[in-house]
C-alpha cells in the first residue's frame, strides 16, 4: 500500500460498499443468462495511452467477489501503457467476472485518468524543487482511491481529511480575528488535546505572509492566488522560516513559472476534480 490511510481493510470497506450499491438483491442480468458453473476468461484492454492505475485494486475486487478467480497482471500500477495493451487476464466463473466487471473498470478508468494527468503535471516541473500536491476536492466516498491514483502518478498527497492537519483558511482566520489569534488558539488547542499536527495558514497578501511567518508556529504558508512575481517576494519574506505552498488559479501554462519561484509545494484541485478517464475495457476471449 502506498500511504498510511491506504490499507487493505480500507479498500475492502470501499469494495463492500460499492458492490452493495451496485448489486443490491442480485445481478439479475447475469443470474438470468449465465450458467452458474460456466468458466470464462477475460482480458483488460487499454484503449488509450497513459499511466495505468487500479490494477492492485482490481485483484482485490475480483478476489472479494469470488476468491476462486485467477488474475494475472501484465502491468503494474504506475506503468506507462499504450493503446492495445492487455493489462491483465482474469479466469474463472463467468458469472463472477461479470459481477465484478463494472466496479473494476470504473475504478481503473478513473484512477488511471488521475494518474495520467498527475504524471503530466509532475513532468512539467522536473528539475525544480517543488512537489505537486492534491487537495480535498475529491469525490465523496472515492477519496481513498483518488489520492492513491495521485501517488501512482508521481504526485504527493496533501492532508487526507480535516483530522490529520490544521489548515487555517481565510474564513477560519476572519472568524478567529486574525492570523496571530488563529495560530495562537490552534497551538493552545493542540497542546490541550495532545495532538501533534502540522499547521498551515492561507495568506492573501504580503502583510499576512509576514504575520504568519512571525508567529513561529506555522509549518506551511499557503500563497493564495498570487502571481509568480508576488510568490517570489513572499518566499523572500518567509526567508526559510517555514515551507511554502502555491495554490489557486494554477494551470498547465503557469505551472512551470510557479515551480521556478522556489515554492516548496503546488496544490492543484484539478488533479482529482478535472482529470478525465483512461479508456479501458474488459473483454471475454
Amino acid at each position: 500500500m502506498k500511504y498510511e490511510y491506504l490499507t487493505e481493510e480500507a479498500c475492502i470497506a470501499f469494495i463492500e460498499a460499492a458492490l452493495a450499491e451496485d448489486i443490491q438483491d442480485g445481478d439479475h442480468s447475469t443470474l438470468a443468462t449465465v450458467p452458474d458453473k460456466m468458466g470464462e476468461k477475460a482480458s483488460m484492454m487499454v484503449k488509450s495511452d497513459g499511466i495505468i492505475a487500479g490494477l492492485d485494486l482490481a485483484k482485490l475486487i475480483f478476489s472479494y467477489v469470488d476468491d476462486q478467480l485467477e488474475v494475472e497482471l501484465f502491468n503494474q500500477d504506475g506503468d506507462q501503457v499504450e493503446r492495445g495493451q492487455v493489462a491483465l487476464y482474469v479466469k474463472g466463473k463467468a458469472a463472477s467476472i461479470l459481477t465484478a466487471e463494472r466496479l473494476v473498470l470504473n475504478c481503473a478508468q478513473r484512477m488511471s485518468g488521475i494518474a495520467t494527468y498527475t504524471n503530466r503535471m509532475v513532468k512539467l516541473i522536473e528539475g525544480t524543487n517543488a512537489k505537486i500536491l492534491d487537495t480535498r476536492k475529491t469525490t465523496p466516498n472515492f477519496r481513498l482511491l483518488e489520492k492513491w491514483a495521485v501517488k501512482i502518478g508521481g504526485g504527493t498527497n496533501h492532508r487526507y481529511g480535516l483530522f490529520d492537519m490544521v489548515m487555517l483558511k481565510d474564513n477560519h482566520i476572519d472568524f478567529a480575528g486574525g492570523i496571530t489569534k488563529a495560530v495562537g488558539d490552534t497551538v493552545a488547542y493542540l497542546k490541550k488535546h495532545n495532538l501533534d499536527l502540522r499547521i498551515e495558514v492561507e495568506t492573501r497578501n504580503f502583510n499576512e505572509v509576514r504575520e504568519a511567518a512571525e508567529t513561529g508556529h506555522v509549518d506551511v504558508i499557503m500563497l493564495d492566488n498570487m502571481s509568480p512575481e508576488r510568490m517570489k517576494k513572499a518566499i523572500d519574506i518567509i526567508d526559510g522560516r517555514c515551507q511554502s505552498e502555491a495554490s489557486g488559479g494554477i494551470t498547465e501554462k503557469s505551472l512551470r513559472a510557479v515551480a521556478e519561484t522556489g515554492v516548496d509545494f503546488i496544490s492543484m484541485g484539478a488533479l482529482t476534480h478535472s482529470a478525465g478517464i483512461l479508456d479501458i475495457s474488459l473483454n471475454a476471449f
